[in-house]
């Protein structure tokens, strides 16, 4: 079974409900209607009855659980929720008010924080911060969780590497240039995810540009640093490097590059130095190979929020659905 159906399959049997606050968009009512017709998940859609239907011409999403900001019951709890998170920071009844009833996206992550939602799905039309801000500000980071980072799931079709074809590609949305602390803690972080969302042992390599101290650079160090503190701080994941990307997931070139490596050849989880390689590895993976790119997802917040990529459609939507509702029962 393809990894995106078996996450399909196993948000079906969870009845989670997710909110997607970008209801006058086509393609999140196209995805809603997918979603609910497959029985993936329940769906909230933010925004005026009637103008959400109108956007939904000849879609059926009667099913959808439409919540109007203006008309919402929940409200005065809710600003009041939000002011005491945020009072602090100044947060005041008017301002909350304002907040709620023009930002859907606020409203969305607060549906999340009290508990009327699982999580969130957003992006198609706002940019990642935008839809991070709030998660970040009310729900904060998990438990434990040092950095909020983002990764793609990719799977490659008849490639023999990685899962059957299928790999982790982090932090290839979020974080511009990770020290080594940083690095470390995406490379455990997606560990975790891999084996939560594709169920296999993760095999975690810290790319470079250097295959264990073949080049020389500060850029190469801040890699082999990350690979020791990770290392220290939960010896028990299968990790290595640095790595240049063949010998990573080649094995034959990973045993001639780094034969003492019990990971070199063998890796499903690839950690990038800086998401501009992060970002360039997972777009070339996906127009090249003609790989499925599912992501950007979240990793560290406390519940979860998924960005999207502002060129995704309604089907990539329906994915990072799923996936945020297999996510919500971990």
């Amino acid at each position: 079974m393809s990894f995106i159906n078996n996450i399909k399959n196993r948000a079906k049997s969870l009845n989670q409900t997710i909110v997607l606050p970008e209801s006058l968009e086509r393609r999140t009512v196209e995805a809603t209607a997918k979603i609910l017709g497959e029985e993936i998940a329940n769906v909230i859609l933010i925004g005026n009855k009637g103008e959400i239907e109108k956007v939904a011409e000849g879609l059926d999403i009667s099913r959808a659980i439409f919540v109007d900001p203006d008309s919402f019951e929940k409200m005065d709890k809710y600003v009041g929720d939000l002011v005491e998170l945020r009072k602090n920071k100044g947060m005041t009844e008017e301002k909350a008010e304002e907040l709620l009833k023009s930002d859907p996206l606020y409203l969305g992550v607060m549906m999340v924080k009290e508990g009327m939602a699982d999580g969130m799905v957003a992006g198609a039309v706002n940019a990642t911060a935008n839809v991070l801000r709030p998660s970040l500000q009310i729900l904060k980071t998990a438990p434990g969780t040092k950095l909020v980072s983002a990764f793609f799931v990719m799977v490659v079709p008849n490639c023999e590497y990685g899962a059957n074809g299928t790999f982790l590609f982090a932090d290839s949305g979020l974080n511009q240039n990770p020290n080594s602390e940083e690095l470390a803690s995406i490379a455990l972080s997606s560990a975790k995810s891999f084996k939560d969302l594709v169920q296999v042992e993760p095999v975690v390599g810290m790319l470079s540009h250097s295959t264990m101290g073949s080049a020389k650079h500060a850029d190469v160090d801040k890699v082999v640093e990350a690979v020791k503190i990770a290392k220290e701080q939960n010896p028990d994941v299968k990790l290595d490097g640095e790595f240049q990307l063949d010998a990573a997931i080649v094995p034959s070139v990973g045993a001639s590059k780094a034969p003492g490596s019990e990971v070199a050849g063998k890796v499903n989880v690839l950690v990038f130095p800086d998401l501009d390689s992060g970002n360039i590895g997972y777009k070339l993976t996906q127009r090249l190979a003609k790989a499925e790119a599912y992501g950007p997802i979240t990793q560290g917040i406390a519940k979860p929020v998924n960005d999207l990529s502002r060129g995704c459609t309604a089907d990539d939507i329906v994915g990072v659905v799923a996936i945020t509702a297999v996510q919500a029962s971990l």
